[in-house]
């Protein structure tokens, strides 16, 4: 056989199995967000259930603020009225109000009625004193202005973003959390990562808040990227206010999953900047780097919190593995394939989602288990709770869905590499 014919198949081969796995993901994404609309709309006071059972059935009725922003507005239900066919019945569903002539997405009138509390018209509701609720506050109200065209939506949000950075940058009292005498100026990394992500959120439809925020996003990117320590050997979730390495436990800690997402926010904003030195650094260190570092060889699976030094993590949960963790190294390494054609960041793709789509799922029920032991088996039945919600699972499919369509669509073949498995069409379970 011909090298030229041997590349050909490997490329049709491989063309199979992009459009296998869209198939997969895409049928995936209609039964999660099926399972979410049956289960977790309360149709009495408004709003959504988000502690559900492994079939629905609503066990806390308390409603966390952060993840009523995150099911409102990011993959559910606004982006993805927006992103994919408005017509599509389950969308519909979920997005429409009985009688209003604009999709009016369940859940956003009862956010701006209930969520912002103390002090006044500025904090939102959240059982830590940190700036998470507010961030998927404004996410919400982003998603619900370019939903339905309601420019009180998009002043609320950028009225939100503009106090988080007084927050951030300025003057962090009104959070409640005073810095204690003796105790380290800690920066996670989850604050300027998020921070980053909400300003690609606002400027991706509004070039003048993408020149307002031009600033913002370059200082978040810095703060993220100073969380690379030890000569570029480890991503470190907690370092001091001036970029060094803390001592203790505290300053060992890793979280391989958070440092794949903070990854992912950090190649779409090099990738909008132009830098293809920034976006091969941060494939290093930000995806390759916590994969290898973080992935179980035993089990298979990223483990949730790591030590630097290969400590016993202090964190009870540390070897579990997580629904979130999976479903933002999915999109990090998807993202960095179609960036960058690399085939290691693809096969890394179809590893993760292998084990994700095997481990996590729930054919049963529909959605997916969000924690499982070490060695892979269901450790909580629950589909929802304080934590999990309508976000990461979704936002994963979503967004995958469109990266592999992309791929497919593109009129020059992949590149080829080495045959992955391709997974079994529904219905063969």
């Amino acid at each position: 056989m011909s090298k030229a014919l041997r590349a050909r198949q490997d490329m049709e081969k491989e063309r199979e199995t992009l459009q296998a796995w869209k198939e997969r993901v895409g049928q995936e994404l209609d039964r999660v967000v099926a399972f979410w609309m049956e289960h977790s709309h309360d149709q009495e006071h408004g709003g959504f259930f988000t502690c559900l059972g492994r079939d629905g059935q609503v066990y806390d009725d308390l409603k966390y603020v952060w993840l009523q922003g995150r099911q409102v507005g990011f993959w559910m239900y606004c982006r993805l009225y927006r992103t994919f066919e408005p017509g599509t019945p389950f969308l519909l569903k979920g997005c429409l109000t009985p009688g209003m002539p604009t999709p009016q997405p369940p859940g956003g009138e009862f956010l701006l009625r209930y969520a912002r509390v103390a002090p006044p018209g500025k904090k939102c509701a959240f059982v830590q004193r940190t700036i998470f609720s507010e961030c998927f506050y404004t996410m919400a109200m982003d998603e619900l202005w370019r939903t339905t065209g309601e420019a009180r939506y998009q002043t609320e949000a950028v009225e939100m973003m503009d106090q988080i950075v007084h927050w951030v940058r300025e003057d962090a009292s009104e959070l409640g959390r005073p810095q204690l005498q003796g105790a380290p100026a800690v920066e996670p990394m989850a604050v300027p990562m998020m921070l980053l992500n909400l300003v690609e959120q606002l400027g991706e439809a509004d070039k003048e808040l993408a020149d307002k925020y031009a600033e913002l996003g370059d200082w978040c990117a810095r703060r993220v990227l100073q969380h690379v320590q030890r000569a570029g050997q480890a991503v470190l979730e907690n370092v001091s206010e001036d970029g060094k390495e803390l001592s203790g436990c505290l300053g060992r800690q890793q979280n391989p999953g958070h440092a794949l997402e903070a990854g992912w926010f950090l190649l779409r904003h090099c990738i909008r900047k132009g830098d293809p030195e920034l976006r091969a650094h941060v494939v290093d260190k930000f995806l390759l780097l916590p994969f290898r570092s973080g992935w179980d060889p035993d089990h298979g699976g990223l483990f949730y919190f790591q030590d630097a030094d290969d400590f016993c993590p202090t964190q009870l949960e540390w070897a579990m593995k997580l629904w979130w963790p999976h479903s933002e190294a999915m999109i990090a390494f998807l993202m960095g394939y179609s960036d960058s054609g690399d085939p290691e960041l693809l096969r890394l793709f179809y590893q993760v989602a292998e084990y994700t789509f095997c481990q996590f799922r729930d054919p049963e029920y529909g959605e997916w288990f969000g924690y499982l032991s070490r060695e892979g088996k269901v450790a909580l039945t629950i589909k929802g709770g304080p934590f999990k919600g309508c976000f990461h699972v979704p936002r994963c499919l979503a967004m995958c869905e469109e990266m592999l369509g992309a791929l497919l669509s593109r009129p020059t073949p992949a590149p080829a590499l080495a045959p992955a498995p391709v997974p079994a069409r529904r219905g063969a379970e």
